[in-house]
């Protein structure tokens, strides 16, 4: 799925200004960085509740497609511009993550 596919179907915000055309091949839920790094793949979108500067060293150390902070949770300036500069898209939405799963698989 493209992320403009992504963002239709959660009503996603990109809260990272560095767009560009990436695929999502699946998507991956964990909140323990430790187990994210050691098990996410690359091109997964990542939906973490955790919002803190770590976010963005464990997405770019994982390569996943992108970060999705969901529940309108509202994320730290720091992480955000920690996700800007290494490239990271972070996006937010209002729904929680079975809902963006359930969203993901009706294409």
């Amino acid at each position: 799925m493209t992320l403009e596919n992504l963002l239709k179907k959660i009503d996603g915000k990109v809260l990272t200004d560095n767009l560009k055309e990436i695929t999502i091949d699946n998507i991956y839920i964990c909140d323990l960085l430790s187990w994210v790094m050691s098990h996410a793949k690359k091109g997964d979108a990542w939906i973490t509740v955790l919002t803190n500067v770590n976010v963005p060293a464990v997405a770019l150390l994982t390569e996943v497609a992108c970060v999705i902070i969901p529940e309108d949770i509202s994320v730290e300036e720091m992480t955000l511009r920690k996700a800007k500069g290494n490239g990271i898209i972070m996006i937010s939405t209002r729904y929680n993550a079975f809902d963006i799963c359930k969203k993901f698989t009706d294409q």
